[in-house]
């Protein structure tokens, strides 16, 4: 490589006129060059030591040092590597360039080439080699998952059924292979392509001459670097059979018929041909003829094309396609066998279940699941809980809702809570400064808490015209959640899902607190003030600190503000999904962290995933499409590095403290990729065992899991090739019915199934429909309670799996036909028809669950008034509905005693002590809003009249006495019927007969789903 900076000197150039001012422009670029180098180096650095300082702070800094230094070992040695050998076949190429270039049109047209390369040759050789060594050392530097894994691997203790290796090869070892090989190739090409430049510039290869068209060094060269490249081919083609075990092909992933009998006998070929061809290239370097080379690069060109494509072809169209059901099944089998254990599916249970289509009294009324329905929806309670629970614009909930369980005087209760976070765009946009933004609105505050099933801590139904019954509620906090803490409660949340990208924290001058806490006023008349007192954040009070975060977040307030002093921490990273992505990137974070109440702190808890693609024989599927749902229909993980998979294991339960912002990883499921990251990141995941009883009692089975379990099985429930191959008894997750576009979302639910104990479990749910229809096919749940009731262990039954499957002869309602039958019903739509004029009626989630022998579907309604500041969705009534009857009622307990045709449920239009479920208005609201609703339903029949005939004007005091009718019976509804019905001025209208409360009389027909929407309906 010396000889590329050797010789062939042009003379210097003589000074001329204005060379000085030609070099201006030189020395503003070369000035430029330098400042735009020094600014990406100061914003690497930064980075760098910025990220330091967190993983310092957060108690981690095994996990920055780990990654850092095997990104910096990866980058180095795969940068040297590639750069030094590019550089050295450039160096050589030009080293062994002809001493003599016999004269031509060719030469004297390179010859001009040549005179402006040889100045800069040095320059050139060490800029095409650092370049080069930067890509390739980027491309080291991004395996570094990888490579750890393929360092730490460890057996999985199951072997594939072909190779009978043991799979942690295929998943740990081979990825690792292919990229070295891969390497190699494009090291090679690089080398090729730049020593055949280097060699043409400079007369080693001549095209327009007949004969002897490269010098005896270029084909030296060349053909060594060909035998090199066409070597690490042999070695791909020969890893390439060991991907048949993953590939995805048509019908399944891994291997096929074709795949055993064809394609991979062609892979075993073409590795030999390509290692002949490799031999006759190196021989080439001696022999200097490209006879043989040539015969054997055809060789293996044309075995390609023969055995790769044409010979897979003819298998696959002559023995396969005519039988293949036959010809598959074995591999089928092998694909059922590792998909159901890849996905942890491997031991649900499938129950037949024969479900009724009627439901007796008694059989609903000593029903265990009934009391403890969840009605509150929520995806639609957020607005609600915001607008009664909010106390001030900058404090909001998130859209959706999380649901846990609580022990609450003695007995298990299903809530839907929510964490009040910070939402700074709710500050008045005249007060949104730096220093507000960063320094003063810091932190959320307390939790708010709502009975799912509308039933306050008694069991009894509250009478709050369709309004949650709290749970906990209030700034400062109150209710069961804070008051079970006898140590006291910390409600303050510095660490969640909306907090601000950063604050700055601590006393300022004059050691007086700052940042807002409880909007209340003291006996001054200000707010009060708190200083956080907490473990978390990076001290920021230090001049060298101050600059690094004033260029990280792009603010010079950092630096110059006295509210920044030796006092301050600055806090950021704050998303609890952010944060645990952070401490253990080799994790797939599930996409829903829900708040737990926890010996006296809010406690963030998130579930880890392992995941692979490379499990062999299992089928892959797109994360993102299993995982996306009408709640979710956006799914992103960051940490993968590839959205399809066919392994996944919750193999980690961690936990995000809300106050101090510590993270905590416990190891759940140990699975061979845990193990191997466990490995190679010692210390960072405890052992389960350390888990504290309180908080695993609200440790659940995680949504995006049964999610993709429930979309695995929707196939995979068939364990036969046969009836799999056919595809008669394929299920799918219905659409949501209020969005069809997208998948129904999992529900938790308390719920008992067969063959289980008396008592209902804590469980994610879901249906499936058969494929192309949208009747029942069978009802899914999961066991959600970590630990046991005790509260003293893991729950064995935890993660089980049961299908309830329907017989094939039985059509059950699937939820789109329900959803229908609902919105065709004439008595229901009849009690809606009152809020649609100045309302909004809101559908809530549509639940499913096993009662009586059959399956029960509830489905809250609310409305939602579209005019006016501060609405919010009011539960207005409970629809039912159990084989072929339909019911509707103020409670749940109403709707189920329309269902049944009786009053097993009593207690008045409230559904009473005994009703499962209080949501409707208060008692005597019945016969005002009655009759007032008849008398407006006359004025609307008889504004039509009037429109018929031609009076408009007789029809517009109609209307406009008719609307005033609806919103006076509005307001009696949500006061209570306070409001005197006024006289009827005419006789109203058969269709506005009935009552508001459907169990205030027993039902005279059940309502079918079949039914014309004139048919009889409950009322």
């Amino acid at each position: 490589m010396s000889g590329f900076f050797e010789g062939d000197d042009p003379p210097a150039r003589a000074r001329r006129p204005g060379l000085a001012a030609s070099r201006r422009p030189r020395v503003l670029i070369g000035t430029a060059v330098v400042l735009v180098l020094a600014f990406f180096l100061l914003s690497v650095f930064d980075g760098i030591w910025t990220d330091r300082l967190w993983f310092e702070s957060i108690g981690y800094p095994q996990v920055f040092s780990t990654v850092l230094t095997t990104r910096v070992l990866l980058f180095v040695v795969f940068g040297i590597l590639m750069g030094a050998f590019v550089a050295l076949n450039i160096g050589l190429a030009y080293r062994y360039r002809p001493l003599f270039r016999p004269a031509s049109s060719e030469q004297a047209s390179l010859d001009r080439y040549r005179t402006v390369i040889l100045p800069l040759r040095r320059w050139l050789l060490i800029g095409i080699g650092v370049l080069v060594g930067i890509f390739a050392g980027a491309s080291g530097a991004s395996q570094w998952r990888q490579f750890l894994l393929w360092r730490h691997q460890v057996p999985f203790g199951t072997k594939d059924p072909f190779f009978h290796i043991d799979i942690g090869f295929f998943v740990f070892t081979l990825p690792w292979l292919h990229y070295l090989v891969n390497f190699g190739m494009a090291a090679t090409f690089v080398a090729l392509i730049a020593s055949a430049v280097v060699h043409y510039l400079f007369g080693g290869i001549r095209l327009q001459v007949k004969r002897d068209k490269l010098s005896g060094a270029a084909q030296a060269q060349i053909s060594a670097l060909l035998g090199l490249f066409v070597l690490f081919k042999s070695a791909d083609y020969w890893l390439d059979r060991f991907d048949l075990d993953t590939a995805h092909g048509s019908r399944f992933t891994g291997m096929g018929y074709t795949d055993y009998h064809a394609v991979l006998p062609s892979k075993n070929i073409l590795t030999f041909i390509a290692l002949i061809c490799a031999v006759l290239f190196f021989a080439n370097v001696f022999r200097r003829t490209w006879m043989l080379p040539t015969i054997g690069l055809g060789l293996l060109a044309l075995s390609a094309i023969l055995l790769g494509a044409l010979w897979p072809g003819i298998v696959q169209q002559f023995q396969v396609r005519p039988s293949e059901a036959d010809k598959e099944a074995p591999y089928i089998a092998k694909n059922i066998q590792a998909t159901r254990q890849a996905y942890g599916v491997a031991d649900a249970k499938v129950i037949p279940y024969n479900a009724k289509l009627k439901l007796s009294p008694t059989q609903l009324e000593h029903d265990p699941s009934i009391p403890s329905v969840r009605l509150l929806d929520p995806a639609l309670e957020s607005t609600t809980f915001d607008q009664l629970q909010q106390v001030r614009g900058y404090y909001s909930v998130p859209q959706v809702l999380d649901v846990d369980r609580y022990k609450i005087n003695a007995r298990e209760r299903d809530l839907v809570i929510a964490v009040r976070e910070l939402n700074q765009f709710g500050i008045p946009a005249a007060q949104r400064n730096w220093t507000n933004l960063h320094t003063v609105y810091t932190h959320g505050f307390g939790v708010i808490a709502a009975f799912g099933n509308q039933r306050n801590v008694n069991n009894q139904p509250d009478v709050n015209g369709g309004e949650p019954v709290w749970a906990e509620q209030d700034i400062p906090s109150q209710g069961f959640l804070s008051g079970m803490s006898p140590g006291g409660f910390q409600p303050r949340i510095y660490f969640g899902e909306n907090s601000p990208s950063y604050s700055i924290v601590g006393k300022i001058p004059g050691g007086r607190s700052v940042e807002l806490d409880i909007p209340e006023q003291t006996a001054s008349g200000s707010p009060r003030t708190n200083t956080y007192a907490g473990s978390a954040g990076v001290p920021v009070g230090g001049l060298f600190n101050k600059l690094l975060y004033a260029v990280k977040f792009g603010e010079p307030n950092i630096v110059l503000s006295n509210r920044v002093n030796s006092d301050s921490r600055i806090l950021y990273n704050r998303d609890p999904r952010e944060r645990l992505e952070q401490v253990a990137p080799w994790l797939t974070v599930d996409g829903d962290p829900y708040p737990a109440v926890v010996n006296g702190h809010v406690d963030w808890v998130l579930d880890g995933y392992t995941t692979t693609d490379r499990y062999p024989m299992s089928q892959l599927r797109s994360l993102s499409d299993m995982t996306s749902d009408s709640l979710n229909p956006r799914t992103s993980y960051a940490t993968l590095p590839s959205d399809q998979l066919n392994y996944m294991r919750n193999s980690v339960k961690a936990v995000v403290d809300a106050y101090t912002g510590k993270v905590t990883l416990y190891n759940w499921d140990n699975d061979p990729i845990l193990r191997a990251w466990s490995r190679a990141f010692p210390g960072v995941v405890m052992p389960r065992t350390d888990i504290p009883p309180a908080l695993l009692a609200h440790m659940r089975y995680p949504e995006d899991m049964f999610k993709v379990q429930r979309n695995i099985l929707a196939q995979y429930h068939v364990t036969k090739p046969q009836p799999f191959y056919n595809g008669t008894d394929l299920w799918k997750v219905p659409e949501d019915p209020a969005n069809k576009a997208v998948s129904q979302p999992p529900y938790r639910l308390s719920v008992r199934m067969p063959g289980t104990g008396p008592t209902p479990v804590f469980s994610l749910t879901s249906v499936y429909v058969p494929n192309n229809r949208q009747n029942l096919a069978s009802f899914i749940s999961v066991d959600s309670e970590a630990s046991i009731p005790s509260g003293s262990g893991v729950n064995p039954d935890y993660g089980q799996i049961r299908i309830l499957r329907l017989p094939g002869n039985t059509q059950i309602q699937g939820p789109s036909q329900i959803a229908n039958t609902f919105a065709a019903d004439a008595a229901i739509q009849q009690k809606l028809l009152p809020y649609r004029n100045n309302s909004k009626v809101l559908y809530g989630n549509l639940l499913t669950l096993p009662v009586g022998g059959g399956l029960l579907y509830v489905q809250p309604v609310y409305t939602l008034r579209e005019t006016g500041a501060g609405s919010y969705p009011v539960l207005r009534y409970v629809l039912a509905s159990f084989g072929r009857d339909a019911g509707y009622g103020t409670t749940l307990g109403a709707a189920l005693n329309d269902v049944l045709g009786t009053t097993v449920f009593t207690g008045g239009p409230t559904g009473g002590s005994q009703g499962p479920g209080g949501t409707g208005g208060p008692p005597g609201a019945s016969a005002t809003v009655t009759s007032l609703l008849q008398q407006a339903q006359a004025k609307f029949t008889e504004a039509q009249t009037a429109l018929k005939r031609g009076d408009l004007p007789g029809y517009a005091a109609a209307e406009a006495e008719a609307q005033r009718l609806v919103e006076q019976a509005l307001r009696a509804a949500e006061k209570g019927g306070s409001s005197s019905a006024p006289s009827p001025s005419s006789p109203p209208s058969p269709a506005a007969s009935g009552s508001p409360s459907a169990s205030s009389s027993p039902k005279s027909q059940p309502v079918s789903p079949k039914a014309s929407p004139s048919s009889s309906s409950p009322g």
